[in-house]
């Protein structure tokens, strides 16, 4: 029997349907009529109350990247909706699926100017995979079961809905919900080609140098195990790109780590060395490239992707294979011939030990009296965490050192942010992807910049107590671009010197407890109070102002014209 329901109140019935439990989001004016339906739902959804709305999406995205089900965001109009634009952006880049629910001036006034309209659909379309401004209540089941549809199958992505006040309040009969499956003009899934997989596993069973380079397609597909499958039947090296890093535990044999501006030096060599390239669930970023004009020159490229505009957008491949990297990785491996490749295999040991005596060993085992790095924080925090520990890092030298020195060892294991490079992403997806996985350790390190972008979060841990583990490498600086600044800007440090606050004593005024690392000597004392504990701890960590992130090829340059330090560049044979 049909029900008459309130607009609100379809919406979050509809949302239970979907099995949300958890919401992000800031009231304001015009999103009241749902925020006073929210009261009635306390018991079976969870709202999170961020300190600001740009907090809300990144939470959302850390608790969509560590669960692997949508993010959903509840917002009013105006700024509440136009600070959401820059998650919008990272989500979008990022393949992270989010369903955001804005509120918007009643009907009869759109177009007016209203206080606080904006045109939310417009703003955003370039950055979503859809977006809707509902006219009618009894549109609202129909139009959620389509959004969560389209924001998490095919390539993963954030999805708008523009809700006028007036619909919010409009009654409507409610009939029940169904989930949507397909769209006559959208393609979730596309279908694959018998000839194209055959010709896949024919370059591959045929190369002797091949390499796999894992993107975050893979984690989104669930394709890790598929991956790793397909590695060890024919001893293919895997390296990943920065979004795909857990696809592999860090000490898989076959695991060569990351590929890119600060990859791992085989991992960059082989690339520019191997004979056929299978790229699975990666765009080809330029980060990951170089110069493409002296990219992988002796390969065969493979190119499996779901999102065919990404398929030949920078790197023409010799091969593409529009699919699911799951069904894809499925089709192709009875194909596959077992096989091995000592003498390709030793290129990367070659290269792995150069790597250890140049560039970890130094940064790892610093001599007495020196200055903490980096690496060592992460590497000794990372050892006390646990295996089933998620990384969570901001934007920076940070997160290039964490990716480096933590350990992965379960899926869905790193969420950082990759294509937009969003500074103030870290605390509130720490929190995000804390909410969404109780069961494991969240660790994030983030620079004394990104800290202060939305350390007003900080009152999000407060409130609802989420178990965060955060370390700050504090070297007063800009650290990235005080990097680019000494390499290649002749040392002139234009605006990047910080002068920070009393982290600690912010800390404590939310709440938190946190310590100051200021020695070497007071590291690990500190770590191990940190994760003994119980509740969010902060450490602010002292560490070398004019430390550098190598190995490190140059913007625009060749993938294997690496730097090893501030003056030599690796000899390649």
């Amino acid at each position: 029997m049909s029900e008459t329901i309130t607009g609100s109140e379809a919406l979050l019935r509809s949302l239970l349907k979907e099995n949300v439990d958890t919401v992000f989001g800031y009231p304001g004016g015009t999103i009241m009529p749902l925020y006073d339906a929210i009261y009635d739902h306390q018991k079976d959804l969870n709202h999170i109350l961020t300190r600001h709305e740009q907090g809300a999406i990144h939470a959302a995205e850390g608790y969509a990247r560590a669960t692997g089900r949508p993010g959903v965001i509840i917002v009013t109009s105006g700024p509440g909706a136009s600070n959401l634009v820059t998650g919008i952006a990272d989500a979008y880049m990022d393949s992270t699926p989010l369903v955001i629910i804005a509120g918007q001036v009643s009907t009869r006034v759109l177009g007016s100017d209203a206080f606080q309209e904006t045109d939310f659909i417009d703003m955003t379309n370039p950055l979503t995979k859809w977006g809707i401004q509902v006219r009618y209540a009894e549109e609202i089941p129909g139009i959620i079961a389509r959004a969560f549809y389209i924001a998490n199958s095919g390539r993963p992505g954030p999805v708008v809905i523009d809700l006028p006040r007036d619909v919010q309040v409009g009654k409507m009969e409610w009939k029940g919900y169904e989930h949507c499956n397909f769209i006559r003009t959208y393609e979730g899934r596309p279908k694959i080609e018998k000839k194209t997989i055959e010709e896949a596993a024919g370059l591959i069973n045929a190369a002797e140098k091949p390499l796999i380079l894992a993107g975050r397609g893979v984690e989104v597909s669930g394709a890790e195990d598929l991956v790793k499958e397909l590695a060890e039947k024919a001893e293919i090296p895997v390296a990943s790109t920065l979004l795909g890093l857990s696809v592999l535990p860090s000490d898989h044999k076959l695991n060569k780590g990351m590929v890119g501006m600060h990859g791992n030096i085989g991992a960059n060599i082989a690339t520019n060395k191997a004979d056929v390239i299978l790229g699975v669930g990666l765009r080809f970023d330029d980060r990951v490239t170089g110069d493409v004009k002296a990219y992988a020159p002796d390969a065969k490229i493979i190119h499996i992707d779901i999102d065919a505009s990404e398929i030949g957008r920078t790197i023409k491949p010799d091969l593409s294979v529009h699919a699911d990297a799951s069904d894809a990785i499925k089709a192709i491996l009875p194909l596959i011939k077992e096989a091995r490749h000592p003498e390709w295999l030793k290129l990367f040991k070659k290269y792995d030990e150069i790597e250890t005596r140049k560039v970890k060993n130094p940064v790892l085992n610093p001599p007495d009296g020196s200055l903490m790095r980096m690496a060592e924080v992460v590497k000794k925090t990372s050892d006390l965490a646990g295996k089933n520990a998620i990384l969570v890092t901001d934007v920076g030298q940070n997160q290039m050192i964490s990716v480096r020195y933590f350990q992965f060892f379960s899926h869905r294991s790193v969420i950082t942010s990759g294509g937009l490079g969003t500074m103030g992403f870290g605390i509130p997806a720490a929190i995000g992807a804390k909410i969404g996985c109780q069961d494991r350790t969240v660790c994030l390190f983030c620079g004394d910049g990104g800290f202060q972008m939305t350390m007003q979060e900080l009152g999000t841990i407060m409130q609802y107590g989420v178990n965060v583990k955060i370390v700050i490498l504090n070297n007063n600086f800009l650290g990235n671009v005080r990097q680019w600044q000494q390499l290649f800007f002749n040392r002139r440090y234009s605006q990047t010197p910080m002068l920070n606050p009393d982290f600690k004593t912010i800390a404590d005024a939310y709440g938190i407890e946190a310590e100051d690392v200021m020695t070497r000597e007071e590291l690990q004392g500190a770590l191990h109070r940190m994760m003994k504990s119980n509740k969010a701890y902060i450490l602010n960590v002292n560490i070398d102002p004019y430390e550098m992130v190598f190995p490190m090829v140059a913007p625009g340059r060749p993938i294997d014209e690496i730097m090893l330090d501030e003056k030599e560049m690796l000899d390649v044979d």
